[in-house]
């Protein structure tokens, strides 16, 4: 899908579409193609928004996940929204619930998918072999549950990204970040609608997460989509994208 990327100062990011507005977070190695189709779809009836997260731009002494949560908040801050509703995937969805911590009223729903903020099995939990592209093929492919996913673009686009010691150093401060801020005692005190989407074969976060984010939301319901991993908005877009419009019917109004 063709998408225009906006750049405003510090900013970069996707702005399509005319409603109220879905805020789109991407995780750790999350490109903006990996909400390809949810873009395409939401972007008929709302505003889809997406911007970039400076994982790997950020003063690194303020890089964690509650740095990039205070980025989120300075971007909505800087496009004047009064409300959005958050759908985040992995480290996206981790970043929103801190940031849902700090700023309760922004938010008028939450979708989670593959989320981390209680427990993940992080790709940074074991370091990166610089050379070795079947050992990061392997990795990756964790992932998914289709193994034709993990394509030679991805793992070369990640073999790129770790062969820079700068960026490498990010990825393990992110996961580092992501272990130290746990969520479980502050996600009783969420009142918005959740929606919880997660891959029956999502190895990184695994469906047991899913159960407890369930029990802890006071407010939420969930989902599971059979023959998917820990990206169900890229894997089974037809049956992620069902499930998102039937949860936003119930809470946006038409």
């Amino acid at each position: 899908m063709d998408y225009q990327i906006h750049k405003e100062g510090k900013y970069n990011y996707i702005d399509q579409g005319e409603g109220e507005v879905l805020l789109l977070l991407h995780g750790l190695f999350g490109a903006l193609s990996n909400w390809n189709d949810v873009l395409k779809h939401f972007s008929k009836n709302h505003r889809v928004v997406i911007p970039i997260m400076p994982i790997f731009e950020m003063n690194i002494l303020k890089l964690s996940v509650e740095g990039l949560a205070n980025f989120i908040h300075d971007f909505i801050e800087f496009k004047g929204f009064q409300k959005v509703h958050i759908l985040g995937n992995s480290l996206g969805g981790h970043v929103a619930l801190v940031y849902i911590k700090k700023y309760p009223s922004k938010v008028e729903t939450l979708l989670l998918t593959g989320s981390s903020g209680l427990y993940e099995n992080a790709f940074g939990a074991s370091y990166p072999r610089k050379g070795d592209k079947q050992y990061l093929r392997d990795r990756i492919s964790l992932t998914f549950y289709d193994p034709a996913s993990t394509t030679d673009e991805l793992v070369d686009e990640v073999y790129e990204t770790i062969q820079d010691k700068g960026k490498l150093l990010r990825i393990l401060t992110m996961a580092k970040s992501a272990i130290r801020h746990n969520m479980r005692k502050d996600i009783p005190n969420f009142k918005m609608p959740v929606c919880l989407i997660w891959g029956i074969q999502d190895t990184i976060t695994p469906p047991e997460v899913c159960d407890e984010f369930h029990e802890l939301f006071p407010n939420s319901e969930k989902h599971y989509i059979d023959k998917c991993g820990h990206a169900p908005m890229m894997e089974q877009p037809i049956e992620f994208n069902i499930l998102a419009d039937q949860f936003y019917k119930k809470h946006i109004p038409s």
